[in-house]
């Protein structure tokens, strides 16, 4: 695997899971949604870590910045 995320893409992904997981343990957020949204957190945070998003492969984008 070829990393495809650069370090802001992989740093919102990781932001946007600890909000929800805030949100979850506040109790916000609460059946279903807590579900899909603990899932979408797990995945972004697979995804951030390993720096390799599998959708950005088929649509041909990688947010890694090109060195001059």
């Amino acid at each position: 695997m070829k990393k495809n995320m650069g370090a802001i893409d992989r740093g919102i992904r990781i932001l946007i899971a600890v909000v929800i997981a805030i949100l979850y343990f506040t109790v916000q957020i609460s059946g279903l949604a807590a579900i899909i949204l603990g899932i979408l957190a797990i995945v972004f945070l697979a995804t951030s870590f390993m720096g390799f998003c599998p959708l950005y492969l088929p649509l041909k984008i990688s947010t890694i910045k090109k060195s001059k």
